[in-house]
């Protein structure tokens, strides 16, 4: 879901929306410009063709030319046809055909018989109450034309014949189509210009604003003392920048008086805690063989919450430790194995009082290594701990250690109520809790984590909701020879 959602967020990103809506409005409008140039300068071409083709046939100059040939015989009009058309003067510019009375083409300018084709200003002249018609076509060969048919005063309602004027539209065609291209060409160097003026431009945004957005994640992250460069120019975007950098200050200075607090408080707690658990023993001791089993039970209690609280104190500690990076190790070498077989001691009796089984499998040879033995046993204390505190009496819990050359690797696994897929990403996370349910504070895996990462290893967490949890522990170790085995 997250990720998809990023996706489309990368898809609608600055850059992306610049090149959607105005590198498209500016390159529509371009093109509009430049259509708008080519059908004027190829309205003004086929205007300035057709005056061409009305300057030669006037209706006054056919009629005057063919008028007293209208009522001869054919071979006269045909005659006469040929005398025009030989006689014509813009025989360089146009071709001229006569029709006689049948609409049969009697002579041409050209001395070849007429190519039948689109004659749409025939029929046009042959409606008109004036006599004209002028259409643009083309040739039986395919030839673009542009055509003026001027017909002979009519007889009784019916036709004498008519002059046809022809002009090739072919070289207007290539004029335009240059013009076409040269204002497409002006278009497209226009729209170039804008491109690299405006990528330079949103650059100068997006460049900077990932910048922030990446030193935002790492702050986001806990790295406090994270600063955003600001830019050369004093913009909104160095603005933005300047507002981060004291943000970031000012949470810095909250987070380190918020840690120091937490640290001043843990370690004032410890002394009453220490001087609570100190006495509690003594009165359990001096009332052990007393006659008032109400008092053992509340001392006993009282000694089971002191042990909480103790422990809620450590984590609180280690926490504080932990976000202001003073958390350090005490490196010697160890048996890793030594440490966990310790943490399994401390905490079988207590599960067997829960009604819960432990099974513990490792090898019998050591698992030497570089490490804190404090540290190394606190997270196998704190994971079994916490198998216990998730498993129902009558539940069981699995413990199987791993060594190789390289690593050992721990394995516990309980039977608790699992974990949901929605919370298992955040189970390492401070103070996150899946079943609020369960007593604890909720950073003690956060804080395994970290030892775990300190010592170069590796924690994992598998679960299924319903049927338990398993937390994977693996450390490098020095090279071990590999033999032997022991089962408890």
């Amino acid at each position: 879901m997250k990720a998809d959602k990023k996706k489309q967020l990368i898809k609608s990103g600055i850059t992306a929306r610049w090149m959607v809506t105005t590198l498209l409005v500016i390159a529509l409008i371009l093109a509009c410009i430049a259509t708008a140039i080519t059908l004027s300068i190829r309205g003004f071409y086929y205007e300035t063709v057709k005056n061409r083709l009305l300057s030669m046939g006037q209706s006054s100059t056919v009629a005057e030319y063919f008028g007293a040939y209208i009522d001869s015989s054919e071979d006269v009009f045909v005659q006469r046809a040929q005398e025009y058309v030989e006689n014509f003067s813009d025989i360089n510019t146009a071709e001229v055909w006569v029709y006689d009375k049948n609409g049969i083409v009697v002579a041409t300018s050209t001395g070849f018989d007429a190519i039948p084709g689109d004659d749409a200003d025939y029929t046009l002249a042959l409606k008109s109450s004036a006599g004209m018609g002028t259409a643009k076509g083309f040739t039986d060969n395919g030839e673009h034309i542009m055509a003026l048919t001027v017909f002979m005063p009519k007889t009784d309602g019916s036709s004498n014949g008519a002059v046809r004027y022809i002009i090739s539209l072919h070289d207007v065609d290539r004029q335009v189509a240059q013009v076409a291209l040269a204002a497409a060409l002006c278009c497209l160097f226009a729209l170039s210009l804008v491109v690299l003026s405006g990528l330079f431009f949103v650059r100068s945004i997006v460049g900077p604003v990932k910048k922030i957005n990446d030193a935002a994640r790492r702050i986001a992250s806990g790295n406090y003392t994270e600063k955003v460069n600001i830019t050369n120019r004093y913009d909104e975007i160095a603005e933005l920048s300047e507002s981060i950098n004291y943000m970031t200050d000012e949470i810095y200075k909250t987070d380190r008086l918020k840690n120091d607090f937490i640290s001043t408080v843990s370690h004032e707690l410890r002394t009453p805690l220490t001087a609570i658990k100190g006495w509690t023993e003594t009165l359990l001791s001096i009332n052990a063989g007393g006659n008032d089993p109400t008092l053992n039970e509340g001392l006993k209690v009282i000694l089971n919450e002191e042990e909480r609280l103790y422990s809620l104190v450590e984590d609180l500690l280690d926490f504080s430790r932990m976000q202001n990076g003073r958390m350090s190790l005490r490196l010697q070498k160890i048996d890793i194995l030594a440490e966990l077989d310790d943490a399994v001691y401390v905490l079988r009796d207590r599960a067997r009082r829960e009604g819960i089984d432990i099974f513990y499998s490792a090898p019998d040879y050591p698992a030497p290594a570089q490490g804190d033995p404090d540290r190394i046993k606190q997270v196998f204390v704190n994971i079994i701990d916490n198998a216990i505190k998730y498993t129902e009496p009558g539940g069981r819990i699995v413990i199987v250690a791993a060594l190789t050359a390289k690593d050992v690797k721990i394995s516990i696994a309980d039977t608790g109520c699992g974990i949901s897929p929605e919370d298992l990403p955040h189970v390492k996370e401070k103070f996150f809790k899946a079943n609020k349910s369960v007593k604890g504070s909720g950073i003690g895996l956060a804080v395994c984590d970290e030892i775990v990462s300190m010592h170069h290893g590796k924690l994992e967490v598998v679960s299924t909701l319903g049927e338990g949890t398993t937390v994977i522990v693996s450390f490098p170790v020095a090279a071990v020879n590999l033999t032997g085995g022991k089962d408890n």
